[in-house]
């Protein structure tokens, strides 16, 4: 019977060695590890991420620094060390339990020496306290002589060539028990100073204990263990690890905290027990059964655990990075992935996570208030992509995909400017989800209005035509660059005026001190908000008679192709075309004109939306595109009774990372794809629909599911939908 928990790797290919250890990430929500072998292997990509601590890096200016590893823990039988790329591997099994994030491998291994022996490696950061790391490793040997374990912390990492860290210091600290004493270093980013300490103990777990050592080596403490090897009989070692950063703690008190944490930690069994009940929690909010689909079950399961290890629980400073916590891709800069495409998942089951997200953007107002200063225009512009102290860190020049020696113009953080019309839509969904309004009226609210007050200022009035426009704009849809009038950003931008006024209206009956406050603050006089209805009023939208919405003014000009006489194909239409031909086609790296009828859909009519789905979803570039698009094109599906395009939509967006489809998930997983298919299961499959009188679904359960259940928050009151195809 299939276990639809465990994502399971039978034979290790080092041709997918990177995207493998994307796959197997673990993480706690304060930081993620990369799915390396503890031992280590060539050319691996071993990372540990940790939400915030960013440093400066040249070109792309800021990035995630890779942390010190706490991994390592190498094992020898009598002198041959156990590596997968020498010797004779066996047998080699490696499972991810997603019901508590453990991580566990079993291999069967013969020495060039001829030692055999079957080692198993497992490993958790704890859930119930997100500074504790744990790895252990059994080993059974068919030999007679010494197994050696020797563990470390190596401050040495870098990202990918680029050196963050500095050490500050190491050294030894007495262990309330056993012979080795406890190991600490202190390191510190290069830039930004942030400090980083890490304590670590190694205690026996069963075996005769021959000698144990403590290793003062520079920048790499380490503790060994050397155990009497028999033939049969297991012997192993435990490390537990404790870590802190200066976003935490006062410099002066790292190390002495994570040396106090590791003196205290509980062993494994304990300490696996508190983890697997913090998950048991997670899960119950979160899980989603689907039944006679086992590959979309572990799949959906599988895409929820990795949104579930990159959610900041106690931290409302950082975002989720578009590839979480788990890989080098986009240097752990956060985009429109986190409100559009994440946010919809914790809004609705954990509505604390989403606040924490939301409190980042609202934290990072004055950034934005700079970045609109320093284009001209007024209000709260945020950047494209953020990182820590949320000013701009979009790259203005990264090489050529196709040819390194070249660099390519990046204009996204210069002019695709729907972002931040997207967090105020985020902000007043949630708002809508949870009725919180303690947290609307101090954050939400100011947040609307001083992104509409950016719409207003930066919108351009067309003489000739007697309306406003947005001209020079990229849309969702990056194909396409330096376009007037992008259909979803006029009409977003539309959106948040409307809805800004909307909500002073509100304000004022419901808190008029806080709305005196942020009238004076935001000057929102009587001749600005008389603008912002003119501007309402009077902006170019693309309507016509058939309902056929135009992507951007001049779209239905460009070269048509036919994307279905292209395949077979494992490029993207913007590799084939290249990006200056691709932008001359209708092809669309995700179809914007769908995504906004999806987000502003009781707007329109079903028969507006089909004739735009059936427009726009032939020309879309589905697999080697955008991932960003398939969930949310399998619930436009459904919305129109499409079941089996909303089914190959769907197992498109869950196989992204587990099948590496577009061959980039070795960069990191694909945060917007992974939480989008929970929005795909609930509100295109379930049919989930929220409104101010309540709940509906309307089931449009795919072709063998013989059973859809979920779980959700409306208003902090816990709601269940349990569904069946129609006369089961």
């Amino acid at each position: 019977m299939t276990d639809l928990w465990t994502v399971t790797e039978t034979a290790f290919d080092p041709k997918r060695q990177h995207h493998k250890e994307t796959v197997f990430t673990i993480g706690n929500g304060y930081l993620s590890t990369r799915g390396a072998f503890e031992e280590g292997y060539p050319r691996d990509r071993r990372a540990t991420f940790i939400h915030g601590v960013f440093d400066a890096v040249p070109i792309v200016v800021t990035e995630l620094a890779n942390a010190p590893d706490w991994l390592p823990l190498a094992v020898f039988l009598d002198d041959e060390r156990f590596s997968l790329d020498t010797g004779v591997v066996e047998s080699f099994e490696r499972r991810l339990d997603l019901r508590n994030g453990v991580l566990a491998r079993t291999v069967r291994w013969r020495s060039p020496g001829g030692r055999g022996a079957t080692l198993v490696f497992e490993r958790f950061v704890s859930l119930a306290d997100e500074h504790l790391a744990y790895v252990r490793c059994t080993v059974t040997p068919d030999f007679a002589g010494v197994v050696e374990f020797r563990a470390a912390l190596h401050g040495a990492m870098d990202n990918e060539g680029v050196a963050h860290w500095q050490r500050v210091g190491q050294g030894a600290h007495p262990a309330p028990s056993g012979p080795l004493p406890i190991a600490a270093l202190h390191c510190q980013t290069r830039t930004s100073g942030i400090g980083w300490a890490g304590a670590m103990h190694l205690v026996a777990g069963g075996g005769r204990r021959l000698a144990s050592e403590w290793w003062d080596a520079d920048n790499a403490p380490t503790l060994t263990l050397k155990m009497k090897a028999v033939p049969g009989k297991p012997v192993g070692a435990e490390k537990r690890v404790a870590q802190w950063t200066t976003r935490d703690l006062p410099e002066a008190e790292l190390v002495a905290t994570a040396v106090t944490r590791v003196a205290e930690a509980p062993a494994w069994k304990d300490a696996f027990k508190a983890n697997a009940a913090a998950w048991a929690i997670e899960w119950a909010r979160t899980d989603v059964v689907i039944e006679g689909d086992d590959e979309a079950q572990i799949a959906m399961r599988f895409n929820l655990f990795q949104m579930l290890i990159a959610a900041p629980r106690h931290d409302d400073r950082v975002n989720i990075g578009a590839k979480t916590l788990s890989g080098f891709g986009y240097r752990g800069h956060a985009f429109w992935d986190t409100e559009i495409f994440m946010l919809p998942l914790f809004t609705y089951t954990a509505p604390e996570i989403a606040r924490n997200l939301l409190n980042y953007r609202y934290n990072n107002l004055p950034a934005a208030r700079e970045k609109a200063r320093g284009n001209g225009v007024e209000g709260a512009q945020f950047p494209w992509e953020s990182a820590d102290t949320g000013e701009e860190v979009t790259p203005t020049w990264v090489p050529h995909f196709a040819d390194r020696n070249k660099l390519v113009r990046i204009w996204t953080g210069d002019i695709e400017i729907h972002i931040s019309a997207d967090i105020a839509y985020a902000a007043h969904q949630y708002w809508r989800a949870t009725g919180d309004d303690a947290w609307y009226i101090a954050k939400g609210v100011e947040l609307i209005l001083d992104t509409a007050k950016f719409w207003a200022s930066r919108a351009e009035w067309n003489a000739a035509d007697e309306r406003y426009e947005y001209r020079d704009v990229i849309g969702p849809d990056e194909y396409h660059e330096h376009v007037d009038n992008n259909a979803y950003t006029n009409r977003f931008a539309q959106w948040n005026l409307e809805t800004a006024l909307e909500t002073l209206a509100w304000l004022r009956a419901r808190a008029p001190e806080r709305a005196a406050q942020l009238t004076v603050q935001l000057d929102l006089t009587a001749d600005r908000l008389a603008h912002w209805r003119d501007v309402i009023d009077r902006m170019h939208l693309h309507v016509s008679e058939t309902g056929l919405i135009e992507q951007f003014d001049g779209y239905f000009a460009r070269q048509d192709v036919d994307l279905a006489a292209l395949e077979p194909r494992t490029r993207s239409a913007q590799e084939i075309f290249g990006i200056e031909g691709c932008n001359e086609t209708q092809v669309l790296k995700q179809p914007d004109v769908l995504m906004l009828q999806y987000l502003l859909q009781d707007h329109y009519t079903e028969d507006q939306i089909r004739t735009n789905y059936g427009y726009y979803n032939p020309r879309t570039d589905h697999t080697y595109g955008s991932s960003l698009g398939p969930s949310i094109q399998a619930i436009v599906a459904c919305m129109m009774g499409y079941p089996d395009d909303a089914y190959e939509h769907f197992i498109r967006a869950v196989r992204a990372d587990l099948r590496d489809v577009r061959g980039n998930a070795g960069d990191g997983i694909h945060g917007a794809s992974a939480a989008g298919t929970w929005q795909a299961v609930a509100f295109g499959f379930g049919g989930l629909r929220i409104t101010p009188e309540g709940w509906t679904v309307t089931p449009r359960l795919p072709k063998g599911w013989t059973r859809l259940a979920f779980s959700f928050m409306h208003r902090g009151m816990p709601q269940q939908v349990d569904l069946r195809p129609e006369g089961a």
